[in-house]
């Protein structure tokens, strides 16, 4: 069973705008919702994942 928490934070009005455009949502909530599930998911925001890719790059220059 999923437990369900309630949180709040405090966004200027633009910003808010700039996430519900850019998420595709019009409520803040969903918005919201979709920021934070996709920061989970993105492989680009997790620091050792990033930094293991920019390893790969670095020993594939070095090969060539």
């Amino acid at each position: 069973m999923t437990k369900i928490v309630h949180a709040q934070t405090v966004l200027p009005e633009d910003v808010l705008e700039q996430l519900k455009r850019k998420t595709g949502e019009s409520t803040t909530k969903d918005a919201l919702a979709k920021a934070v599930d996709h920061y989970l998911k993105c492989p680009y925001v997790h620091e050792d994942t990033f930094e293991k890719k920019l390893e790969e790059i670095i020993k594939k220059k070095k090969k060539s």
